[in-house]
């Protein structure tokens, strides 16, 4: 499979960091982005791959060469004048026909397991799957909305109005099938995004690939120092999936949020003190942020799925507008007792999803390759502790301890215990 990269990005905003170079060669932890690029796809056997150059694309490839230096193949398109996003595609029409094959953004650092995401793109059998993930600052970047089985349903633009929102955003990797190539029919400046992405979402044929992996762009100082801490800690390299991963399982109400009761009106939904502050430092420290919740709601009939997800959202998007996300959300439906006015027959069943049980722990470890045994459970009540603790991980409760391996008052307190622990 042949990997494109569009590397002839000027830099404009992170020119204070370097003028001299193509943004794709701004030198990060001793070596350029597009080096860093290259020796993750080779690890994984992708070897084969084209670079679109243009604004001083002379010095990648005096660098870079036929590639045999860093063992791969590199071969090169030079846009003669800026074709955006994705006008170069037409250019490799017939090089690229016959399989499947990856575009990247040419300004980022990752360490992607490429052939989960593969397998994913080929058992969708979409036109174009694109990897998603959740980031620090969803507030200014575009939202990608998906259904259930990972179909894109929305695309809002950072410009465009929104209220609650998931927070997952393009992370500038995609996987597209060759049937992509029939869209680009004359040599023009194209909008990725805009003009080929967007109109496969009424044709239901544009999917998205959520993943906690570490994906981050070099658009500005700030976040390319933080990416520079991120590589010499070793971060980088450890979320990739391929890598066992560790996990705080969070309860929601009561542990994020305000306990209420049941929670059934979105607007008696709000974050408790430092609560965004907490899962910041997991995400900082390469911890997933995962939410584990039992809403019985669901099978009583009092909540509809479509009320519990916007409820869900805007529990991301308050934590997003602090800088912190959650990697994923787990909620259990079911409900072993009848009798509610409303309730849903299909759902009232003695499930192995619903705390105390640790089906929820459980899955999500299959879903991202966790390791129980070094990850952490946090909640306020009994069933919370109990399922931690079935699932193998250490357990903390918010207020008194009780049978908890620790405790603290609040998800701050807890956090800020886990990460002392890690330290040692």
């Amino acid at each position: 499979m042949k990997t494109v990269i569009m590397a002839g990005g000027r830099g404009t905003r992170i020119a204070s960091v370097n003028s001299e170079v193509p943004k794709p060669m701004i030198p990060i932890a001793g070596k350029p982005i597009l080096e860093w690029q290259i020796e993750c796809l080779r690890r994984q056997g992708l070897t084969e791959v084209i670079l679109v150059v243009g604004y001083l694309g002379h010095i990648i490839r005096e660098y870079f060469g036929d590639g045999s230096r860093f063992g791969v193949s590199v071969s090169y398109v030079t846009e003669e004048e800026p074709l955006g996003t994705a006008g170069a595609l037409y250019l490799l029409k017939d090089t690229l026909a016959g399989d499947d094959f990856l575009l990247l953004c040419g300004d980022i650092i990752f360490d992607v397991d490429f052939s989960r995401f593969l397998t994913y793109h080929r058992q969708r059998g979409g036109v174009a799957t694109l990897l998603t993930h959740p980031n620090s600052h969803p507030y200014d970047s575009g939202i990608i909305e998906a259904d259930e089985s990972g179909r894109i349903t929305g695309w809002l633009h950072k410009e465009e109005k929104r209220l609650w929102y998931r927070n997952r955003v393009n992370a500038g990797i995609h996987l597209f099938s060759d049937r992509i190539l029939s869209r680009f029919t004359c040599l023009k400046k194209t909008d990725l995004d805009r003009e080929v992405l967007k109109p496969l979402i009424p044709e239901g044929t544009l999917y998205a690939y959520d993943s906690p992996e570490y994906v981050k762009d070099m658009g500005t100082p700030d976040r390319y120092y933080a990416v520079t801490r991120d590589i010499e800690s070793g971060l980088v390299e450890a979320k990739n999936l391929a890598h066992t991963q560790r996990a705080v399982f969070l309860d929601r109400d009561g542990t994020i949020n305000r306990y209420v009761g049941f929670l059934r009106d979105i607007d008696d939904f709000t974050l408790l003190p430092k609560a965004a502050e907490a899962v910041r430092l997991i995400n900082e420290s390469g911890l997933l942020a995962i939410v584990v919740t039992n809403q019985p709601v669901i099978a009583r009939g009092e909540v509809t799925i479509a009320e519990l997800e916007a409820i869900h959202r805007k529990m991301e998007t308050l934590l997003g507008a602090e800088g912190a996300y959650l990697d994923a959300v787990y909620y259990c439906p079911h409900h072993p007792d009848s009798g509610f006015a409303g309730e849903i027959p299909a759902l009232k069943i003695n499930c192995d999803c619903r705390k105390p049980k640790p089906g929820l722990l459980l899955r999500a470890a299959r879903d991202y390759h966790i390791d129980l045994s070094r990850s952490y459970m946090i909640g306020d009540g009994d069933n919370d502790m109990a399922a931690g603790k079935a699932a193998g991980c250490t357990v903390a409760r918010i207020g008194e301890q009780g049978d908890a391996d620790f405790a603290g008052d609040s998800l701050f307190s807890c956090v800020q215990q886990i990460l002392k622990e890690m330290s040692k």
